[in-house]
């Protein structure tokens, strides 16, 4: 692809940066409805297996789901495009903010703005939850108890993330 092609990819991921706020998991309905539902560049079903890839591998889920888009859109150049796409907003926007946070911090205002934010990170980690609650992502009758085992052993027992999608992979190689 040429340079040109690129530009919807990193209007798209600058856009993501830009309004994406709470990062990691609360970002992903805002990069499912761009990659999804809006340019059409991946299905339901491909943007689960995106997620799951980027959930296996080092680094924030939002910056490695960027990547694989990206590498998918136009390979190597592709994911460094929307990689720096998605970073170069939150960066702007923390090094400005960085200046003059001091300042306000003890601001009863500003407590309390940070305070009512975390209930909204909470509903857009859960909407990411339920917009991969699809035909794609329970494919047949297996996937549901593996699902409640997981988010059992999750919510009780704090098991290690890498130790369930270890046991996932190997549950899926055994038995699909």
């Amino acid at each position: 692809m040429d340079e040109h092609s690129r530009l919807p990819l990193v209007i798209s991921f600058l856009k993501i940066g830009l309004f994406g706020f709470g990062g990691g998991y609360a970002i992903l309905p805002l990069i499912g409805r761009e990659v999804v539902d809006v340019r059409r560049w991946l299905n339901v079903g491909e943007f689960a297996d995106i997620l799951a890839l980027s959930q296996m591998t080092p680094g924030p889920v939002a910056l490695n789901t960027a990547t694989y888009v990206g590498f998918i859109d136009s390979g190597v150049v592709g994911a460094a495009f929307a990689t720096l796409s998605v970073c170069l907003p939150p960066f702007v926007i923390m090094f400005m903010a960085c200046r003059f946070f001091m300042s306000i911090k003890d601001n009863p205002r500003t407590a309390g703005a940070l305070r009512l934010l975390r209930p909204s990170v909470v509903g857009l980690v859960l909407a990411a939850a339920l917009m991969l609650v699809n035909r794609h992502s329970f494919p047949d009758w297996k996937s549901v108890p593996l699902f409640i085992t997981a988010f059992l052993l999750t919510v009780c027992f704090r098991t290690n993330p890498i130790f369930l999608l270890v046991g996932a992979g190997i549950f899926g190689w055994l038995f699909c």
